[in-house]
């Protein structure tokens, strides 16, 4: 039995805490928070018999095997030093770190200490993205020459001292959302030669808007991210023989559609819970089996797309004041 502590009890923790104890060989022991009442809420809520009021009374607790870090982005990097520092497996929700250099440092700790890291990019663990990329890395649709991913919706109702509004949080589209978009575009086509972006400014300074055009040697793919406004949030990955059409939220969808010889198909895959489900499971495989990273996404994957994220940034003026 695997058992799981969680840092940071927020709308996203709840959410992976429903999806935990759908899988079997783990569970949920202990939960921390800055406040000790909302941490014995949380506890008491999933049934972990323990809460602490702060994050590095269960960092040295001894109670889990693996730590769920689910805080703001600018505290990804510390937190997941801290708790492996003292011997923490860390699954760190995405993304990772703020900037390369944080990433960096991560995955430079987790090699010192000998345990396990990775970035809850909970999408690449989807079964019909998985699906997807087996279908395009086995020429199902030919050479693929383009690619179209967005995610947006509207935030700008919200309080401007959150995470997405807020500088000081490392807020905006690009590193919540955009990340997906431009997630799609590495896992199908890899690190891009040449990337063209565009950002529209929100008053307090964060982006909420971002256009990108990735170019590759035979290949273009047309990203957007934003907190203005809906968007479709379908993607499409075009190749010489044929088309996929990843059903809307792609993100963390259960299906697709393949347009080939004048036909379409569409393919109900499915998921588990929300969809949290296989990545727990790609972490237990991984924990059972004594693998300090994932092969499905592993170190180097999250260091290329916080690479690629840092382009888009210098492209585009995107800066926080803590930098």
């Amino acid at each position: 039995m695997i058992k799981w502590g969680i840092v940071g009890a927020g709308n996203i923790a709840h959410s992976f805490s429903k999806d935990l104890a759908l899988v079997n060989g783990g569970k949920l022991v202990s939960v921390a928070s800055r406040s000790l009442e909302k941490a014995q809420d949380f506890a008491n809520e999933y049934g972990a018999p323990n809460a602490y009021g702060s994050y590095e009374e269960l960092f040295n607790s001894g109670t889990v095997d693996i730590i769920y870090l689910a805080t703001p982005h600018t505290s990804h990097a510390d937190l997941s030093i801290a708790a492996m520092k003292v011997g923490n497996a860390v699954l760190c929700e995405k993304p990772m770190g703020v900037n390369k250099t944080e990433v960096e440092q991560m995955v430079a700790i987790a090699k010192e200490n000998n345990v396990f890291l990775m970035e809850a990019l909970w999408s690449r663990f989807n079964p019909t993205i998985k699906k997807v990329k087996e279908l395009v890395d086995n020429g199902a649709i030919g050479e693929v020459g383009y690619l179209h991913a967005d995610f947006a919706f509207y935030a700008l109702d919200r309080d401007e001292k959150g995470r997405l509004l807020n500088a000081n949080l490392a807020g905006g589209s690009l590193l919540d959302i955009g990340i997906y978009p431009i997630f799609l575009a590495y896992l199908i086509l890899g690190k891009p030669k040449d990337i063209k972006a565009t950002a529209n400014f929100y008053k307090t300074g964060v982006e909420v808007q971002c256009s990108m055009i990735f170019n590759y040697d035979n290949a273009q793919a047309i990203l957007y991210s934003g907190l203005n406004s809906n968007s479709e949030k379908k993607a499409e990955i075009a190749g010489s023989e044929g088309s996929i059409f990843i059903h809307p939220r792609w993100h963390e969808t259960t299906g697709f559609s393949l347009e080939k010889d004048g036909e379409s198909t569409s393919n109900e895959v499915g998921k588990m819970g929300k969809g949290y489900v296989h990545e727990i499971e790609e972490v237990h495989d991984c924990l059972n089996s004594g693998k300090k990273e994932s092969k499905l996404w592993s170190h180097q994957n999250s260091l290329d797309l916080i690479e690629i994220m840092d382009s888009v940034r210098e492209k585009t003026g995107i800066e926080f004041p803590f930098e």
